[in-house]
């Protein structure tokens, strides 16, 4: 299991980042190797990735949600994975974005990437494209969830 951890400063609200980054339908805009996400229900969406020239689907729930807070997610099938994404506000109009993701890479190709660090970037990249995208809308969000998931309890 690897663990990835970046962050990207935006210059756009809390809430204008958040409610950007709840429109998962969205990702294929700013995500390299997300071909698809359709949001199947509230907590619920359905992945179609391509990763080191294989195409892969999977499934994941949306474990966690808290407005202007946080997005937690774990896969339920496909590759595994896990992860939250925080915001933190610096000031009114700049917003700190930290992604952190669990991943085992699965197969050859996707555990080659990983140890050379190709992941990582990966999602360093995604995350520089997200502020590309959000700041070219001039600080508009495509829509935006506001609905909040609390974590079930652990036993």
């Amino acid at each position: 299991m690897s663990t990835i951890t970046e962050s990207v400063d935006v210059d756009v609200t809390v809430s204008t980042a958040y409610d950007q980054w709840t429109q998962f339908e969205s990702f294929p805009e700013f995500m390299e190797g997300v071909d698809e996400i359709r949001q199947v229900d509230p907590t619920h969406t359905h992945w179609t990735i391509s990763v080191g020239g294989v195409t892969r689907e999977f499934d994941a729930t949306i474990t966690e949600q808290h407005p202007d807070e946080r997005v937690a997610w774990a896969s339920d099938s496909g590759p595994t994975h896990a992860g939250v994404i925080t915001f933190h506000r610096i000031n009114d109009e700049t917003t700190r974005v930290t992604a952190q993701m669990d991943l085992d890479p699965d197969g050859f190709a996707e555990k080659a990437a990983d140890k050379l660090g190709i992941l990582n970037r990966r999602v360093k990249g995604d995350l520089d494209r997200f502020k590309t995208f959000i700041e070219r809308r001039g600080g508009q969000q495509t829509g935006s969830w506001r609905g909040d998931v609390q974590r079930p309890p652990q036993n």
